[in-house]
């Protein structure tokens, strides 16, 4: 590890399980089904920029999507110990998500990536965003000195972060991806073609309207009820903080062979 060059998928779902990106992860069953319950309940923290409305009210719903879209245990009565992210869905995600940049890179489209998890996921956007540039695609650039209650909406490596105390600060929020979109039609400036994010950042642009694929956890529900719904195209199930962020790299390295971009 890590593995050199552009591992096949036999390779990356192998490298996946034993990083514990996927397969027996870190993240509790109680964890997760106390996230399932709270979104179902109705608490807007775990709705990740998305606007549920009333369809989601029955946790039991919430868990068989994610059963079905992430591999978490499906049984109900599975309250406590290990669950699992399968790793062929990991990479199901990953296929799919590859789709969509090849039509980005291929439109020369304009695209956002943003993350709301830095300390593991900066990278992968960071490199999907300097493949997407290579190919002729227009990284959008955010407008200056944008705020929300957190803290600073600012670009770090082509991505999107917020920034607090001079730290760049992990959030679910969708609040800063709501105030770049904003901003960037107050300024008269077209929105991205494309959004590439992870949490908030993912769910508040899907929400707005705006073509978005991301990454999220499998505590995180939000994002796969929205692609259940086709408000996100893409959610690629992984835990998004590993103990190193060097394990996404062969994950990085196939999503864009994948696209075409490497």
């Amino acid at each position: 590890m890590p593995i050199p060059g552009t591992p096949s998928r036999a390779e990356l779902v192998e490298h996946l399980v034993a990083t514990r990106i996927a397969g027996e992860v870190a993240t509790p069953r109680e964890n997760n089904l106390s996230h399932y319950r709270k979104l179902a309940n109705g608490d807007r923290h775990y709705w990740l920029g998305l606007e549920l409305g009333e369809r989601w009210t029955d946790e039991q719903d919430v868990l068989a999507v994610m059963a079905e879209r992430v591999g978490v245990n499906d049984d109900p009565e599975h309250r406590y110990g290990q669950d699992t992210i399968d790793p062929e869905l990991t990479v199901d995600g990953l296929e799919r998500m590859a789709g969509r940049l090849r039509k980005a890179a291929e439109g020369r489209q304009r695209v956002l990536l943003a993350t709301g998890h830095p300390g593991g996921l900066l990278d992968v956007h960071r490199a999907t965003a300097a493949a997407l540039r290579a190919a002729g695609c227009d990284i959008v650039v955010i407008p200056d000195g944008l705020t929300t209650e957190e803290g600073y909406v600012m670009q770090f490596a082509d991505v999107a972060v917020l920034e607090h105390g001079a730290t760049l600060w992990h959030t679910h929020s969708g609040a800063p991806m709501k105030t770049i979109l904003t901003a960037l039609e107050r300024e008269g400036r077209p929105l991205p073609d494309l959004v590439v994010a992870d949490h908030g950042w993912a769910g508040a642009a899907g929400q707005y309207g705006v073509d978005s694929v991301g990454y999220a956890d499998c505590n995180d529900p939000a994002l796969f009820l929205a692609e259940a719904e086709g408000t996100v195209q893409v959610t690629v199930p992984l835990d998004d903080h590993v103990t190193s962020p060097r394990h996404y790299d062969p994950m990085t390295a196939y999503l864009l062979a994948e696209a075409g971009l490497s």
